[in-house]
């Protein structure tokens, strides 16, 4: 049984997902007693504050596994600057009605992978805005800001040799992260 279940929230729903991907590797780099859980996002229809008395099955399910977890993992490309739609809906779900949400004071990651050279960094920030305002404390240090190279990636789907060290390094820290707030 997982000493730790993170749940996972990647921000792109493309079949050939960087950050799906990168989702998948990082979770080979933690120990055997955490579990990280992707939540399907997909299936969500668009947020409307109309269903917060009744919320669709896919945003209960969605709240119920954040709930349940001990960290949430956000792994998010950039689009336009900012945070994906997909996303942002996911949040928006989750977080409502007002007063009932998932997110309070879970302790989050943030990270990303893009094909440009800034990486993911704008839509990081934002995202850190909204994680301030839903009372997520979230790991500061260090950021990642990955661009898609060749070697990101191993020939085995896990992180590759030049990047294995400081992602390690990561998720070493998140975890005595996630550890630190689940007390």
């Amino acid at each position: 049984m997982a000493s730790l279940t993170i749940a996972v929230l990647v921000g792109s729903l493309r079949k050939a997902s960087f950050n799906a991907r990168l989702a998948g590797a990082m979770a080979r780099l933690a120990p055997g007693d955490v579990e990280f859980q992707r939540q399907r996002l997909d299936d969500l229809p668009p947020y409307d504050q109309d269903d917060d008395d009744d919320q669709p099955a896919p945003a209960r399910r969605l709240k119920q596994a954040i709930s349940a977890a001990d960290g949430v993992l956000f792994v998010t490309p950039e689009y336009n600057r900012s945070v994906p739609g997909v996303l942002k809906n996911a949040i928006d779900h989750a977080s409502r009605p007002y007063g009932k949400s998932a997110f309070a004071g879970k302790p989050a990651g943030v990270l990303g992978v893009s094909i440009g050279a800034i990486g993911t960094a704008c839509a990081q920030q934002h995202l850190r805005t909204i994680l301030a305002y839903l009372d997520m404390p979230t790991l500061g240090q260090p950021e990642v800001f990955l661009k898609a190279d060749d070697g990101l990636f191993d020939d085995d789907g896990g992180i590759g040799a030049d990047s294995r060290e400081f992602l390690q390094g990561w998720m070493d820290r998140y975890l005595a992260w996630v550890r630190a707030h689940a007390a």
